[in-house]
């Protein structure tokens, strides 16, 4: 069993994909503590109906970004979490957080990285014509959304659909793919080489897909 920290900005919806996850008896890990930098978030209220301690760090606080993070170090480091799992967490990490928690930190952004890093993911695949979009769980690096992808969900651009729409059938995805990503990381199945993650025992798809298909 491993103790996972979580932190979040928002709703916390792909919180409580994990939060579920992590209430089965055969799940590898545990959450132990859930930090929101924003005081209202709504993920707090998941977390504390769940019995899982909460913390709020608000980044308006403290007087710049290496001071903020050197308090959720030490936070983290108190409640003893051996993995974090940004989920919805709205704020760029320095660089030298970022380099403590090295392969051990989680994200989920949604899209097919390395496409679309950053905002509006949605809106701008769209915008592009691509025919595929999705979502991806990666270790993070000191870049934005980058770093080892651990694993992705592909899903298909319906013609005229729009972002809110397609934004939904992706976070359903990720939401299946972030307890995943997190069961194999602390199975102590996933080893990064380089910028590239192998995982021991895997089933890897042999699928094809062409969106749209040819009458």
């Amino acid at each position: 069993m491993i103790d996972v920290a979580v932190l979040i900005s928002g709703s916390g919806t792909n919180l409580q994909a994990l939060i579920d996850n992590c209430a089965r008896d055969d799940f590898p890990a545990r959450i132990v503590l859930v930090i929101s930098n924003n005081p209202d978030a709504k993920g707090l209220e998941r977390a504390e109906k769940a019995g899982i301690p909460t913390k709020v760090i608000n980044h308006r606080d403290y007087p710049d970004r290496e001071t903020y993070d050197d308090q959720l170090d030490e936070a983290l480091n108190e409640c003893g979490a051996k993995l974090i799992c940004l989920a919805g967490f709205m704020r760029i990490l320095d660089a030298r957080f970022v380099n403590r928690w090295r392969n051990r930190m989680l994200n989920i952004h949604p899209s097919l990285l390395p496409s679309f890093k950053g905002l509006h993911t949605h809106e701008r695949a769209i915008e592009a014509g691509v025919r595929f979009t999705g979502c991806t769980v990666h270790f993070v690096n000191p870049e934005l959304d980058d770093g080892p992808i651990i694993t992705q969900a592909v899903v298909a651009i319906n013609p005229d659909e729009g972002a809110d729409s397609l934004a939904e059938r992706i976070l359903s995805q990720e939401h299946i793919i972030y307890p995943q990503a997190l069961k194999l990381v602390a199975e102590g199945r996933v080893r990064v080489v380089g910028n590239k993650v192998t995982i021991r025992d895997a089933d890897y798809e042999n699928l094809m897909c062409v969106n749209p298909k040819a009458e």
